[in-house]
Order: C-alpha cells, then sequence, then structure tokens
C-alpha cells in the first residue's frame, strides 16, 4: 500500500471549510433539547483524505448531514466546494456511501446501478461504460446478473462504494467505507481511497477502525460530545519525538547484542528497550491468500481489480 498524499492545507483552497458550525436539536416547542454539534471549526484540503473520528453520539453523523445539505446548521457557516451545501450544482460534484447499503434486493447490480446513473442523467453510452467500469474495479462484474439480495453484505458494500463513484465526483464522503468487507476487500478499499486521493479528489471518511484510519488519512478531527479535541496532521499527533527507535539487523553472536546493550547504556544512563520488529496481521494475510488464489474458484468478489478508467483522470 502506497502513503498517504503529503499535505497541501497551506496551499490550496478548502474543499471543505467550517466556521464555529453549530447544530442544535429542538422540540416541538422550539426549545433547545440537543446540541448536537457545539461550535466546531475545520478545513478539509482538496486532494486529500480527512478522517472525522469519534465515538457514536460524538456529532460525526451530523456535521456529515449538514456537509451533504441534508441538515441547515443552527450557527455558523460552512462551505462545500466553494458553494452552500443546499446548492444543487455542488450536490451534483459529491459521492456518498451512507454507514448501511440500503439496496433494492430484486434489483441485480447493473439494474442497480443503471437506476443510479439515471438519476444522474448520464448519457445512455456512457452510463453503459462506467457502470461496466466500476463492476470490474469492485470484483463484481461475474455477479451483475445476479439479485443484490443474494449478496453477503460485503458484496452490497461494494455495490453502494460503485453507486458513490459512479457520478464521478470531485468530494467523496464515506461513513464506514470499510464495514463488513473481509481482509483483501478492506485493503482493496483503503487503495482504492488512496487512488482517488492522488488523482486530485478529495475524500471524507469515518471509520471507528482506526487503523485503516491511520493508513489512509492525512489529517483528522476528533470529535467527542460535540466538540472537537484534537485535530491536524497525523504526523503533528502521533509522532512522539522525546523517543528514537533503532532498527539493525540481529547479531549471530549473543556476545555483540550484550556489548551494544552496554555500551548503549554507557551513553543514555538507562537500558533501551530491545524487541524484534513484527510483520502487520493484513499484510501477512493477503500473502497466504494470494498464493492460494490460483488453486480455487471463487463466487464472492475479485480481488486487486484496477481503478475504473473513468477515476483516473486527475482532478483540477
Amino acid at each position: 500500500m502506497t502513503s498517504p498524499p503529503p499535505s497541501r492545507s497551506q496551499t490550496t483552497d478548502a474543499a471543505i471549510r467550517a466556521r464555529d458550525l453549530v447544530k442544535t436539536f429542538r422540540d416541538f416547542w422550539r426549545r433547545p433539547k440537543v446540541e448536537a454539534v457545539h461550535s466546531i471549526s475545520f478545513d478539509v484540503p482538496p486532494g486529500q483524505v480527512f478522517g472525522l473520528l469519534g465515538p457514536n453520539g460524538s456529532g460525526k453523523s451530523t456535521t456529515i448531514k449538514m456537509i451533504l445539505g441534508l441538515l441547515f446548521p443552527t450557527s455558523g457557516t460552512l462551505e462545500v466546494l466553494g458553494a452552500s451545501p443546499q446548492d444543487t450544482g455542488v450536490k451534483r460534484r459529491i459521492g456518498y456511501l451512507p454507514e448501511e447499503s440500503y439496496l433494492y434486493p430484486q434489483l441485480t447490480p447493473l439494474e442497480t446501478l443503471s437506476f443510479y446513473a439515471r438519476l444522474f442523467n448520464l448519457p445512455a453510452e456512457e452510463a453503459k461504460e462506467r457502470i461496466h467500469q466500476l463492476l470490474e474495479m469492485i470484483g463484481l462484474s461475474h455477479a451483475r446478473h445476479r439479485p443484490v439480495g443474494e449478496f453477503s453484505k460485503g458484496m452490497a458494500r461494494r455495490i453502494g462504494l460503485a453507486q458513490a463513484l459512479l457520478n464521478d465526483p470531485d468530494l467523496i464522503i464515506l461513513d464506514e467505507p470499510t464495514s463488513g468487507l473481509d481482509p483483501q476487500g478492506t485493503h482493496q478499499v483503503k487503495n482504492l481511497i488512496l487512488a482517488l486521493a492522488a488523482r486530485g479528489k478529495t475524500v471524507l471518511l469515518t471509520s471507528h477502525l482506526l487503523a485503516d484510519v491511520e493508513e489512509v488519512c492525512n489529517e483528522v478531527a476528533i470529535l467527542f460530545n460535540g466538540r472537537i479535541l484534537a485535530q491536524g496532521t497525523l504526523d503533528s499527533l502521533l509522532t512522539q519525538k522525546q523517543k528514537t527507535t533503532l532498527s539493525f539487523p540481529t547479531p549471530r553472536q549473543p556476545d555483540t547484542l550484550r556489548e551494544l546493550m552496554k555500551a548503549a547504556k554507557g551513553i543514555l544512563g538507562t537500558v533501551p528497550a530491545l524487541t524484534h520488529p513484527r510483520q502487520a496481521l493484513e499484510p501477512y494475510f493477503l500473502e497466504v491468500i494470494r498464493k492460494a488464489e490460483g488453486d480455487f474458484a471463487t463466487s464472492g468478489a475479485a480481488q486487486d481489480a484496477p481503478l475504473a478508467p473513468f477515476l483516473e483522470q486527475r482532478g483540477g
């Protein structure tokens, strides 16, 4: 997996700009009932992956609904792609994958994506080509004529992702994008997110799988009780500058290692921690599966398909 693209927050305008954003839900008598979002401010630079993190009830979903124009802020300002979230021109440039994939179970993947293509008023030939490319990309081309009601949650999730990309959006909002996916599917989605950002698209995602967030996000904002507790680049938030890691091949002779530890103690005044690096589980799992792929046929989703060609064009 490639690294997230470098931060450009200091050199570009924001794809999303929130200033002192507040959302208060009121009861029948218009009395304040719940302040779901309390005076938050953040920028999402274009062409980056931004993580909106927090426990359940922290205000993430409310913030996303305001970005999508489904809720009106109580106060504060919010700009999406340089305009109001209620602007219909802006909505055409957004792709959205909700936390749950709500699909018509009797429709096939081909029919499902054709339905959404008509909602976007895509020309028939262009829609046909995009749908073909997306089904190839998500590994479900072979299942294009099966009702999605027969799909596993992970396969349905892939259809939802294809729907979110069908209009070639500039801003892609992904709510728990790897929910229900197996490790291979999770790996594929993370690579897809990075590929989209590398081509100039902006990705805003929420996830409780913080290891996935760490692999793809440039910047994050951590919400709790409607407030932003921390935000910034992952490097600025996570780097422990008071510690240094030194890695070297394990000496063949035990005496050599003891001498190194003794010398380090003499210089530092304390014995450094000694551990062996461990490979992450995900690449190990993927390697085991890759070696066995040629021996078995699959009725599920194919893996490692390339990015759909119509998404390849780098954003402006």
